[in-house]
């Protein structure tokens, strides 16, 4: 988190994945690392808005939803740990699919709280939430 302006920013995360026998690598490594980016984009972005006079979504098309661009995600590593799964099938083949966005929420909300001492329970972290953290009053 920026001390005086109270942005949250990821500038590294690192997830480490068993997923049974990896057939293709290069397909895998990306689906986990869009997966990482997609729970950082859910923890710091994404949040539907809806206008309570009418019941109808304000930010319903992507000029309006938040989610983040290239220059909001930092270094994103990948580990793909060696398993064996044969109770799973003869091959040990598993469906990779959302595995990466697992605990990324979690994730950069413990260190939005290390960082700023304000447990945040609610999704989009945002400023707004974080108004009263002793790191931005000792800036």
């Amino acid at each position: 988190m920026h001390s005086l302006t109270g942005e949250v920013r990821v500038p590294r995360a690192t997830g480490a994945f068993a997923a049974g026998t990896i057939v293709n690598p290069l397909a895998a490594r990306s689906q986990l690392m869009g997966g990482m980016i997609w729970g950082i984009s859910a923890a710091l972005f994404e949040a539907t808005q809806i206008d309570p006079r009418s019941a109808r979504y304000v930010n319903d098309d992507l000029a309006d939803y938040l989610i983040p661009v290239n220059a909001d995600i930092g270094e994103i590593e990948v580990i793909m740990l060696p398993e064996q799964d044969h109770q799973v099938n003869a091959l040990g083949i598993k469906g990779i699919g959302e595995l990466g966005n697992v605990g990324m929420n979690a994730a950069v909300a413990n260190a939005v709280f290390h960082a700023t001492g304000v447990r945040v329970r609610d999704l989009p972290i945002r400023i707004e939430k974080l108004l009263d953290a002793p790191a931005l009053r000792t800036a």
